[in-house]
């Protein structure tokens, strides 16, 4: 029993060390296929994203992927400048056209050559840049010297229509849309800055705002007379660029460079005059030589630059009227005096159309009515809606 009972403990712990190598075995066998299979993965990952890095990858100016492709926009950019820049002229004004002294240029400016009809070509350009001129020339884009002659001018939006020879003139612009501009978008500014040695100058910049009015002083004598419609552009405007074009990306003029904000602590303020303020300007100074315009009579100033305060204490107007047309004044034995208006009083409609500025009050009386048409105001006086039928003068 002994003997049996010994073989067979033997039989066991010989049966237990097969089992052992046997695990053994399996368990090495399949560490070393997973390492085996760890480094080739490893290998594999690695070859791939060194042939990736190394392979050039192509970018496209597409939406896909979101990338730009600059050299679309710079190419732009030339096809709008070429479009419009042989266009834009010189416009030189003499003081005197006598034989001793007519090489004393009194000042130099930019045009643009919007028209050509038989034989005839007609240039736009600002009023400052032909005031008080004796004689006036036109310098094309390729160097000829053109005499000109004025059709009209209008001191109040500052344009000028001068006519001259068409023999020579190769280029016409093309007047685009200032009321469809978006805030943003690119603006293309065409001139002479400081005179004919920087010819055909060109600087880029967007539309930095709308609808901006600029005062007029008339008389030079420190009081605002009028207040003109302009778009105002970062793009650099210079002297010598008055009276060039403001183009869009297009090459399509949207505007009549005039004026910038020249103060030290000041950059990027520069203004043009709106196709939608010049075209009909233009067309009155090329057949009539001068600008009619309906007349009420009246100095104003917009409500939405007089504090609440007096808007409600002084006014007496309702808390839901903010904007609106300030009577400032009437002038005696205009229209606005034979209509019984008085200072104070706030317009805030007319023809049952709401007027929020003056710019709404010039635009509706420019574009829509003429000299001689009555028009229906809506005005508040001392806190009571009343209103008054005005008939237009010139």
């Amino acid at each position: 029993m002994r003997f049996e009972e010994q073989e067979q403990t033997e039989n066991k712990q010989q049966d237990d060390k097969k089992s052992y190598f046997g695990w053994l075995f399996k368990f090495t066998t399949s560490a070393l296929i997973a390492t085996v299979l760890l480094v080739a993965g490893t290998l594999t990952v690695f070859n791939y994203n060194e042939s990736a890095e190394s392979t050039p990858k192509k970018v496209n100016a597409t939406t896909e992927d979101n990338t730009i492709d600059p050299t679309a926009s710079n190419s732009s950019v030339v096809q709008a400048v070429e479009k419009a820049s042989d266009a834009v002229v010189g416009v030189v004004k003499y003081a005197q056209s006598s034989l001793l002294s007519e090489n004393s240029k009194a000042g130099t400016g930019s045009g643009v050559i919007y028209k050509k009809e038989d034989g005839e070509a007609y240039v736009v350009t600002n009023h400052h840049v032909i005031e008080n001129a004796q004689s006036l020339e036109v310098i094309l884009s390729s160097g000829d010297k053109v005499k000109a002659e004025l059709l009209g001018s209008d001191p109040l939006t500052d344009l000028a229509v001068l006519k001259i020879s068409a023999d020579k003139v190769k280029q016409v612009a093309q007047f685009g849309s200032s009321e469809d501009l978006k805030v943003g978008e690119t603006a293309i500014a065409i001139g002479n800055p400081l005179g004919m040695k920087f010819a055909g100058s060109v600087t880029k910049g967007i539309i930095s705002g709308k609808e901006r009015t600029m005062p007029v002083d008339l008389n030079k004598d420190g009081n605002v007379d009028w207040k003109t419609d302009v778009l105002q552009t970062d793009a650099a405007i210079n002297p010598g660029n008055s009276g060039g074009a403001l183009v869009n990306i297009q090459g399509e003029v949207i505007g009549i460079n005039s004026m910038k904000i020249a103060k030290e602590q000041v950059e990027g303020l520069g203004f043009a005059i709106p196709t939608s303020t010049a075209l009909p300007v233009i067309e009155d100074l090329e057949k009539e030589g001068e600008v009619t315009r309906p007349y009420m009579g009246i100095q104003t100033r917009d409500l939405s630059s007089i504090s609440n305060h007096h808007l409600q204490n002084t006014l007496k107007l309702p808390k839901d009227i903010q904007s609106g047309v300030l009577v400032g004044g009437v002038q005696q034995g205009t229209p606005a005096a034979e209509a019984g208006l008085q200072k104070y009083d706030a317009i805030v409609q007319v023809d049952g159309q709401k007027v929020k500025s003056l710019v709404d009050l010039r635009k509706y009386l420019y574009e829509e009515k003429s000299v001689g048409d009555s028009i229906e105001i809506q005005f508040y006086r001392d806190g009571q809606k009343q209103s008054t039928t005005l008939k237009l003068a010139k």
